[in-house]
């Protein structure tokens, strides 16, 4: 799950084209009208974050072929940002598959996906906010299949060593710093997370600030309130009481917590899943992420399920979707492996059920939702290659710089 959610670069459909070990054999008996048979056959491209995950998946989708009579092939991809780009290439995509926020615009503009968004009479149980990252052009275009956001997430025993209680936990940012300091100590960091805008971007929203304006149509890197964010961060990483997961040789942070090589950490709710499965004796406290100079702030991931412009089964495809998008199939997931639901009605139930994932939840009322825009994933990769290295540059370098390649591509994406 984590690598998942960090932001893939993209490679052009053109050089996908020419890698070869990812050919993909969906469609190959689609014909280009609709099928109207009684049966149909469905195929289904994921992206697991694990076996309980792929195993979910797959006893929902047998489960909705026991109830309609079609078949469904679920297959889980190595790259799927790599296949899907080919098989749409190849006009023999999978009937229904996941689509990444960082690429939903691609694929959007290009003409891959079927907007069957106004087909779901309660669409409106999906927030705004996620129905937001999946709509083009007006349209909302897929169903987010589950969401998460991030927080502060704290080591038990660490924190009782360094003599702090609840009452220490931070809710500001120089009681951040504050804590941070006081629990670096010899091989133990006070706070680590991952070099990347999609973990140390909640201090650019803490600040008053984001990458582009609320419809995504004007770039907003280059201010005052970033650059504040920015150096925040620095003077943290410069002070030694914050580093970077790689930095104290660990993948990601939950696995920094997990080693005890971080205090905390900054991550989404995935985290229930992996310190279960590889850390099942560390206990730990998930809070709300400190406030900044302009209040809270955390930003909210997702995925969608997309349905092939292309297939010959896009009516079935839909009534899969609807079926893998109910609340019973979201608490089902949420059950085996950590996401939370993205209907409302669900999250509450969640949220019911799940004291501990509290902070996550609460945190989906204000959290950021990604930038959707036609070709800016190229932008962010560049903009985490220059977060690993804020250490040592100029804030305000780094912010022009994504200010200027996100005109850019807004420019060519609009």
């Amino acid at each position: 799950m984590p690598n998942r959610m960090a932001t893939a670069a993209l490679v052009t459909c053109a050089a996908m084209l020419a890698v070869t070990g990812c050919s993909s054999n969906f469609g190959d008996d689609k014909k280009t009208e609709q099928d109207s048979s009684s049966q149909q056959n469905l195929t289904v491209l994921i992206a697991s974050s694990g076996d309980a995950e792929t195993k979910a998946v797959k006893e929902a989708a047998a489960a909705y072929a026991k109830q309609s009579g079609n078949t469904v092939t679920v297959e889980v991809a190595k790259d799927i940002n790599q296949q899907l780009a080919q098989s749409f290439a190849g006009h023999k995509p999978p009937d229904a598959f996941y689509v990444n926020s960082d690429q939903f615009a691609n694929y959007a503009k290009g003409g891959s996906l079927y907007a069957y968004g106004d087909q779901v009479k309660d669409a409106d149980d999906f927030s705004e906010q996620l129905r937001t990252s999946f709509t083009y052009d007006g349209k909302l275009v897929c169903l987010p299949k589950d969401t998460s956001t991030l927080a502060l997430a704290i080591n038990d025993d660490l924190w009782k060593k360094a003599g702090l209680t609840e009452k220490d936990y931070p809710t500001t940012w120089d009681q951040l710093k504050t804590v941070a300091d006081k629990l670096t100590k010899g091989d133990v960091t006070g706070l680590v997370t991952g070099a990347e805008y999609a973990r140390v971007g909640v201090f650019m929203r803490e600040a008053g600030g984001w990458i582009t304006n609320a419809d995504q149509t004007k770039m907003t890197a280059d201010s005052a309130q970033n650059a504040e964010a920015l150096d925040y961060v620095r003077s943290l990483l410069k002070s030694g009481s914050m580093k970077y997961a790689n930095q104290v040789d660990t993948n990601w942070g939950g696995e920094a917590l997990g080693k005890g090589k971080a205090a905390m950490t900054i991550e989404g709710n995935w985290l229930i899943g992996g310190m279960t499965a590889d850390y099942p004796d560390v206990k730990y406290t998930a809070v709300p992420l400190p406030a900044g100079p302009a209040g809270k702030g955390t930003l909210a991931f997702s995925q969608c399920w997309g349905v092939a412009a292309e297939s010959a089964h896009r009516a079935a495809a839909v009534d899969l979707v609807k079926y893998l998008t109910t609340s019973e199939q979201m608490m089902k997931n949420a059950d085996a492996f950590g996401v939370m639901p993205s209907r409302t009605t669900a999250l509450a139930e969640y949220a019911a059920k799940n004291p501990a994932a509290k902070a996550w939840v609460d945190a989906s009322d204000y959290a950021q939702g990604p930038v959707t825009v036609p070709g800016f994933e190229k932008v962010l990769t560049q903009f985490n290659t220059d977060i690993a290295a804020l250490p040592n540059t100029d804030p305000k370098k780094i912010l022009a710089d994504l200010q200027r390649n996100g005109e850019q591509a807004l420019t060519k994406g609009n």
